[in-house]
């Protein structure tokens, strides 16, 4: 058989395999329509339906990557799975997420990622306003960056939590990589101005130093507005990642400049919404202990003796009183579940105040 007889056979199969392949998506779009009208039927007097839920999302997402085989990779197959359900959710009800801005953010790829591009996306001017935005009920979720494996916790984030009563729905995280962008006026040749968030700046720092070391590095409010000044400027270049690169149609310098290849930010999704078990999940909690000697060592004992898995712990400043602080504290386990349940209860014995901010899925990837 030649080439040609050849390419042409698998082109047949290829487009009986879309034919397919749109069949089975448009039934499962018809099953989302009919799981919205079951609800709907079935809600109660004064109930608001609730059509996303973040734990069933989380286990379809790892059921899908268990049954892979490839050729494709967990994460391509995750990524277009998860458009599939962002497009049927859409249709039982569109959902509203509040993310920091402004376009071309990494916290907009991040929520892109964990709840596909057929939400309302909502860009906010500050971390707070994200938090505002959700309590008041105006959109249904929020996006915020927690933590950098480079420059660690965001601290508006965490001081947010302290401010507002919000629940934790679920973590997404995103590997970041950082590119020199220039826009079509700029002269490569004559760059004198670096524009990034001071957090990118610092991230690549070091490959800076070494190609860079003589241009003017400027801090601004994102790489979003970062890229948006290089467009316009034949001088300037900005550090930003690829959702920038494609709002402000830059092209790329120099392409994963961060100094670490395994940056990564870690963002949660904030609601109104308790999440139920799914077996693999986080719980956050905030605790204020007593100023007092050894009151960090009681904080920790419980989890030890119970063989809680501790993935982070953060202290920031009280807002009740100078040289007081409180405690951030992520664990393996949901709050549910008897164990965590019995340490919090006796943390919360020991502790002048404990907040649980959530309990939600882990990051499928």
């Amino acid at each position: 058989m030649s080439e040609a007889d050849q390419l042409k056979a698998l082109r047949v199969r290829i487009d009986s395999l879309d034919e397919k392949i749109l069949e089975l998506i448009s039934d499962r779009a018809r099953c989302a329509q009919e799981v919205a009208r079951v609800k709907m039927l079935n809600l109660q007097p004064g109930e608001t339906p609730v059509f996303y839920r973040p734990e069933r999302e989380a286990w379809v997402l790892k059921h899908i990557m268990e049954l892979n085989k490839g050729p494709l990779d967990n994460e391509e197959m995750a990524r277009l799975f998860r458009e599939i359900m962002s497009s049927c959710l859409a249709l039982e009800q569109p959902l509203k997420v509040a993310y920091l801005g402004p376009e071309g953010t990494f916290t907009q790829a991040a929520a892109l990622k964990h709840f596909g591009a057929s939400v309302q996306s909502k860009p906010m001017a500050a971390i707070d306003e994200v938090f505002r935005e959700v309590v008041a009920g105006a959109v249904n979720f929020g996006v915020v960056p927690v933590e950098n494996s480079t420059e660690g916790a965001v601290s508006h984030t965490l001081d947010s939590f302290l401010e507002h009563d919000i629940v934790i729905c679920g973590e997404v995280e995103l590997r970041i990589h950082h590119h020199l962008l220039i826009g079509e006026n700029t002269k490569s040749a004559n760059i004198s101005r670096i524009y990034s968030h001071a957090q990118s700046l610092a991230q690549c720092r070091k490959w800076l130093d070494a190609h860079y070391p003589n241009v003017e590095r400027v801090a601004v409010a994102s790489n979003a507005e970062a890229a948006k000044r290089v467009k316009s400027e034949w001088n300037s270049a900005a550090i930003a990642g690829d959702v920038a690169a494609q709002l402000y149609g830059l092209s790329k310098l120099q392409e994963k400049i961060e100094d670490r290849p395994d940056n990564s930010t870690r963002f949660l999704m904030i609601g109104n919404q308790e999440v139920p078990p799914t077996g693999d999940d986080k719980t956050s909690i905030i605790v204020s202990m007593s100023n007092r000697p050894g009151a960090l060592h009681e904080l920790l004992v419980p989890f030890h003796a119970n063989g809680i898995d501790l993935t982070r712990i953060e202290t920031r400043p009280s807002r009740s009183g100078k040289w007081t602080y409180v405690f951030f504290i992520d664990f393996v386990g949901h709050h549910q579940d008897p164990l965590v349940k019995a340490v919090l209860e006796q943390l919360s014995q020991e502790a002048v105040a404990l907040k649980v901010l959530g309990s939600y899925p882990k990051a499928v990837l």
